[in-house]
Formats: structure tokens, C-alpha cells, sequence
């Protein structure tokens, strides 16, 4: 594998291997019970996280997409970081897409002047929470989430990353 990776913003020629790759993350790997029926804006990317000050990005190696990661406008220079997923095999420092991902939102979110970006995050995945711990993300309550951020039924773990001041 040549490290030729790419971080571009999605469009619908992504739209198959996209769903493929989350799917197979949530459902073989983390054994999560959800479906692609139960994420109909994996079907709706452009129209439902490429508005506003959103956007939806995926990582390319060759032709094959190995990452995707979104930020949904939630309101009052607020977003939702969603759909961050990455293959078993770019994972890690060889490749280091997760954080090649993340670094294309936050600065996408400091040109649109974004404040805060909020994620939630199953209990599952700890080695997510762990980069996001080390991104500057911390944990935050269910509670001391904004209104307007859609919380997802699997989702238990809540962090928040201020870009005031970054």
C-alpha cells in the first residue's frame, strides 16, 4: 500500500464505498445494531451535511475510500462532528488518516467561523475517544449539549472542542 492518501470533499461518485465502509465499521467490527435504514443521511449527503457551514469529506487511497468524517451545521456557529470512520488498515501513524480527517474539519470550521464543535460517540470506541481526547476534544454531559445537536440513539458519549482561540 503506497501512502497516497487524500482527503477531498465527498461527492455522490463516494456515496457506495462511504456507506460500505461505515456500515462494516459499525456493524462487523463494533457489533452496534444499526443499519443503513436507520441512517437515512448516509443517502442524502450533499443535501443534508453539504449546507450551510457544513461539509462531508472523505479519504481517498487510490480510488478506494478509506475515511469519511462530516461536520453538520447545527446553528448559532455550532456544529456536529459525524459519520468519522476509518478502515481497520489506515489507521494508526503509518497512515495517520483519522487525524488527516479531522485537521480538514477543524480548519474548514475556523474559515466558516465556527465556534464549537460537538460530537457524540458510542461507548464502544475507545480508541476514539481516546484521539479525540488527545485532539483537544474534552467530555462533556448529555445535558450541556446545545439544543440543536441531534443526539443518535447509540451515541452515550458526548465531547465538545471550543475553536475560540485556536
Amino acid at each position: 500500500m503506497e501512502n497516497n492518501l487524500i482527503i477531498k470533499p465527498y461527492s455522490n461518485e463516494y456515496q457506495d464505498q462511504a456507506v460500505e465502509l461505515i456500515l462494516h465499521i459499525q456493524q462487523q467490527e463494533y457489533n452496534i445494531p444499526i443499519t443503513k435504514n436507520d441512517q437515512p443521511d448516509l443517502f442524502t449527503i450533499e443535501d443534508f451535511y453539504q449546507k450551510g457551514k457544513g461539509n462531508f469529506w472523505v479519504a481517498v487511497c487510490g480510488h478506494k475510500v478509506v475515511g469519511t468524517i462530516s461536520l453538520l451545521d447545527i446553528g448559532k456557529n455550532q456544529v456536529a462532528l459525524r459519520k468519522m470512520f476509518v478502515d481497520k488498515e489506515y489507521r494508526g501513524p503509518k497512515f495517520k488518516t483519522a487525524g488527516l480527517l479531522l485537521n480538514t474539519a477543524i480548519k474548514w470550521a475556523k474559515d466558516c467561523s465556527i465556534d464549537t464543535i460537538y460530537l457524540g460517540t458510542t461507548p464502544q470506541f475507545l480508541a476514539a475517544h481516546r484521539f479525540y481526547e488527545k485532539s483537544g476534544f474534552i467530555s462533556i454531559n448529555l445535558n450541556d449539549l446545545p439544543e440543536d445537536f441531534p443526539v443518535l440513539n447509540v451515541d452515550k458519549k458526548f465531547y465538545m472542542l471550543s475553536l475560540n482561540g485556536m
